[in-house]
């Protein structure tokens, strides 16, 4: 079991919430517009959520570096599992892509404030991922709902 992360904030810095905010709320006007008949906006999209999860992918194994006393088994798993996600999306088709991608995301909201508890993430993370990917998988739902009344 890793040693719980003293070196990291309780709370998020200033620029990781800019980070941390601004593609999901990006991905939430992508659902929007699709909501409102652009087209353009549901392959976009797609193409959006699957590069974050993708991202999220590289951070999950980033943080596997600084994990004391090493990576974890579950730290690889989700990395690997965030991966394929991503991957999948790019390929299917988006009324397949988007409930991979909400599965996924709803992964994240589980997974990574339990990892910044046990010291598997920055501490801050137990608070950040909650609202972030709150905003996300709101966005992925109604995109999901979107290019299911498309097909």
């Amino acid at each position: 079991m890793p040693s719980p992360r003293n070196d990291t904030p309780d709370a998020t810095p200033p620029l990781s919430v800019i980070l941390a905010y601004a593609p999901v709320a990006l991905l939430a006007l992508l659902a929007l517009a699709a909501l409102t008949g652009y087209s353009w906006a549901v392959p976009v999209a797609r193409v959006w959520a699957a590069a974050i999860f993708l991202f999220l992918a590289g951070v999950a194994r980033g943080l596997s570096f600084f994990t004391v006393p090493g990576p974890q088994v579950s730290q690889l798993i989700i990395m690997m599992g965030r991966f394929g996600c991503g991957l999948l999306a790019l390929v299917l088709s988006p009324q397949w892509a988007f409930p991979i991608l909400v599965a996924g995301y709803a992964s994240v909201l589980v997974y990574d404030p339990h990892a910044a508890r046990h010291g598997e993430a920055p501490r801050f993370f137990a608070g950040l991922r909650p609202p972030q990917i709150g905003i996300a998988l709101a966005g992925l739902l109604a995109l999901s709902a979107v290019a299911l009344a498309r097909s």
